[in-house]
This record gives structure tokens, C-alpha cells and sequence, in this order.
């Protein structure tokens, strides 16, 4: 059977198992299992014992479930409702108003989270009650939440980051540090967005709820303390050589038991709910890997992904048209896979094509990562769009639409960090060039 039979063959597998509710983990090793018994002359069974072992047994990975445990900590305790009064004093002189609350409560929640669908929940509890309460419209209101919480895969620590890094054998501290200003602009898109809508339409803002000196603010902002000493306790270890990523994850985690119960708000019952919470959603990851890379190393028996390359270098692609095809892949990927399946399904087939055409793997790694951000918010398997579909119970097409103002700007974010790759490389090279 030629190439593109296999991998015709390959791929209505995988959907079809998928389509009929299997687990995506268990579909991806499933899989793999066909492929190897099917093209393969090694035994599928000696191959999937001793890659599902070497993908568990990674220690770079450990990092993964400590950041997630720490994202639930900060779910279930008071410290994320404290960062919600600290950052709405700020914005009410802003067009748009407490709109900008949602960005920049997820911008600063990302930064201790990692988590997408962790960072979309815990400010969606905090803002959007306060937010309807005062009269802001459920669209926007709905909408800036959808794509702000995306943040929380690019704004280290990102559990999507580590996932890249251990695929594509890149340094996570490094990518932590690239995805900062890729970040930051991210959010600004997002709240420039806000200002633009809230300037077309001034009468659906709600007028401030009070007016405030600056001495107010600066008061009112001592609830974001605990918050900052958390993010400079767990970047800052990395950044400056303190720690590595895994090493940072467990001062993460150390940190936030530790400021939730100075604040008195961590108790028997959130510790067991954060443990619990933190170890189902790793499992689930977990399995995710496993299977993606016994898949992986099936793909490499095979040969797909070195025939894969040497066609697509037959094609004479430029970069740029090689990342509007594979940008144009992971979004319509996307709209069946969550970001880290579709990660680690991938990297491996496309990591030698990217390579050999020059791109740096820890651009591309905050390339895809951008990507994967979009997808989040992309029918039908947007996570952020279950999330916010449970928190609301609107339907799913309205949030889609509401949302895609904010996919807009995500692609525009794309677009600026390909025309001015140094958005990303710029702080690696800076950090790690210090002596």
C-alpha cells in the first residue's frame, strides 16, 4: 500500500474509533497498534510496554501534574476572588470598564495556572456574576472571557509548553520565557478589542460603579500581593537559573498551599478536592501522551513522517507558505482534537519538515501554541466553549459567535509574531545570554 493509502487508512481509524466515544488516549494507542501490526516488523506489543513506560517515566514531565495541582489549589481557595478585587478598581477609567477585568484577571491567573480550561473557569466565577449584576451584555462579557482564558496556554507556566518541549526535545525554561511577550501582546489585542467595541457602542457600558482616588486603588490592589508573590516565586526560580521547570512546579505548588492557608481559606476538603481534581485531570493527560507517543514511534516504523517531509520539501514551499498550511492544519485539526492531543499527535510527523525549512523549533513552538489557543475556542470540541456552555448554559453556536472577535485577534497575534519573530526570541536570548 502506498503512503497516502496508509495514511488514508490511518486517519479514518482514528476518526472512526473516536467517533464512537473511545477515550482520545486510548484511540491514539489503538491506533498505533494497527499500524505497527498492519506496516510494521517489530511486535506492536514489545513497542507500545516500553514507550508507554518511557513517556510516563519522564521526569521533565513531573512538572505537569505539580503546575495542574497548583491551578486547582488557586481554583478552589480565596485567593483568586482577592486577585478580582485588586484589578476592578483599575479599570473603571478604561473604555469598557470592568470588560478589561476578565483579560487581565486571566492574564495574571495564567501566570500561576497553565491551564486553559483552569484559567476560563476560575475567572469565569469570579467576573461574570459581578459583571451581570452591573448590567455589562452577556455577549461581550462572554466572549472577552472565551479568548482571554486561552491565555493560560501561553503565559507560562503553560502545561501545553511542557508538553511541546518534551515532543520536540526543546528547553521548557526557554519556551517559558518565549512565550512572555507573545503574551502580553495577546492581551493587549484583546483589551484593544474592548476599548473599540465599548467606543461603537458607549450606551451599553454601565457607567463606574464609584469613583476612586489613586491612593484607593493602591489600596484596594493589596489583594493582588499574595497572587504576585506567587508568580515571582515560580518565574522568577526559573528565569534567573534558581530552578528548573519541574523544580519551579513544586514551589508553585508549596507556595500556593502556603499563602491559601496564611489567608485561611485552605481547609481539609479543598486540599483533598484540589489532590483529587489535579490527579483526574493528569491522568487524563497522561494517557493522552502515552498513546501519542506509541503512535508517534508507529508513525517512525512506518516511515510516515520522513516520507511526509520529503514530499512536502518536494512542494518548494517558502516558510511562510509552509506555516499558512500547517496553520491552516492545526485549526481545522482543531476542530475535532483538544490542543495537547493535538500536539503530541503531530510533532513528531511535523517537527523534521519544520526543521529542514529553517524554522526555529522555539518560534514554532510558540507558533503552535498560538494555534492550538485558537482552537480552543472552535467548534465542536472548543474547550473553552464546554467550559463557559456549562458556566452559562448558553448554546454553543451563540458563544462561538460571540468569541470569534477574539479569534480574529489571536490570528492577527500569528501574523505579528511571524513579521517580527524577535516578539518571541528576544527575552530567551536576553536571559540566557546573561552571565
Amino acid at each position: 500500500m502506498s503512503d497516502l493509502g496508509i495514511t488514508v487508512l490511518l486517519v479514518a481509524v482514528l476518526f472512526a474509533i473516536l467517533a464512537s466515544g473511545v477515550w482520545i488516549g486510548l484511540t491514539l494507542a489503538g491506533v498505533a497498534w494497527i499500524g505497527m501490526q498492519l506496516f510494521a516488523a517489530r511486535p506492536a506489543g514489545d513497542a507500545m510496554a516500553v514507550t508507554i513506560w518511557g513517556s510516563s517515566s519522564s521526569w521533565t514531565l513531573t512538572a505537569l501534574p505539580l503546575f495542574v495541582w497548583m491551578g486547582e489549589i488557586l481554583f478552589r481557595t480565596r485567593l483568586s476572588d482577592d486577585m478580582f478585587r485588586g484589578l476592578a478598581p483599575w479599570m473603571q477609567g478604561l473604555p469598557g470598564r470592568l470588560l478589561h477585568t476578565n483579560v487581565a484577571g486571566c492574564t495574571i491567573f495564567a501566570a500561576v495556572s497553565g491551564s486553559s480550561a483552569a484559567t476560563c473557569a476560575t475567572i469565569g466565577k469570579m467576573t461574570l456574576p459581578e459583571l451581570s449584576r452591573r448590567g455589562y451584555p452577556d455577549g461581550i462579557a462572554i466572549g472577552s472571557l472565551a479568548g482571554a482564558g486561552t491565555l493560560g496556554l501561553l503565559i507560562p507556566p503553560s502545561i501545553i509548553m511542557i508538553v511541546y518541549g518534551v515532543a520536540a526535545e526543546v528547553s521548557i525554561a526557554q519556551l517559558f520565557m518565549a512565550g512572555v511577550l507573545p503574551g502580553l501582546l495577546l492581551a493587549g489585542l484583546f483589551s484593544g478589542y474592548i476599548v473599540v467595541w465599548a467606543l461603537r457602542h458607549p450606551g451599553l457600558v454601565p457607567p463606574a460603579d464609584r469613583v476612586m482616588s489613586f491612593g484607593q486603588k493602591v489600596h484596594e490592589s493589596r489583594h493582588l500581593i499574595p497572587v504576585l508573590l506567587l508568580i515571582v516565586a515560580v518565574l522568577g526560580s526559573i528565569y534567573f537559573g534558581i530552578a528548573t521547570a519541574t523544580e519551579a512546579a513544586a514551589v508553585g505548588v508549596v507556595g500556593a498551599l502556603a499563602l491559601s492557608a496564611a489567608q485561611g481559606s485552605l481547609n481539609w476538603r479543598t486540599f483533598r478536592d484540589s489532590l483529587l481534581g489535579g490527579t483526574r485531570l493528569y491522568c487524563m493527560i497522561a494517557l493522552i501522551l502515552a498513546g501519542a507517543a506509541f503512535l508517534t514511534l508507529s508513525m517512525g516504523y512506518i516511515g510516515l513522517p520522513r516520507h511526509l517531509a520529503e514530499w512536502i520539501a518536494t512542494l518548494g514551499l517558502s516558510q511562510w507558505q509552509l506555516l499558512l498550511a500547517l496553520g491552516l492544519f492545526y485549526i481545522v485539526l482543531g476542530c475535532f482534537l483538544d490542543g495537547i492531543s493535538m500536539v503530541v499527535l503531530t510533532i513528531g510527523v511535523v517537527m523534521p519538515t519544520v526543521v529542514k525549512a529553517g524554522i526555529d523549533p522555539l518560534w514554532f513552538g510558540i507558533f503552535v501554541v498560538l494555534v492550538v489557543e485558537m482552537a480552543q475556542i472552535t467548534p465542536p470540541v472548543g474547550f473553552n466553549l464546554f467550559v463557559l456552555q456549562g458556566m452559562t448554559q448558553r448554546e454553543i453556536g451563540w458563544i462561538s459567535k460571540v468569541t470569534m472577535p477574539f479569534f480574529w485577534c489571536m490570528a492577527a497575534a500569528i501574523v505579528l509574531v511571524t513579521v517580527f519573530p524577535s516578539i518571541v526570541t528576544l527575552l530567551p536570548k536576553v536571559l540566557m545570554a546573561r552571565p
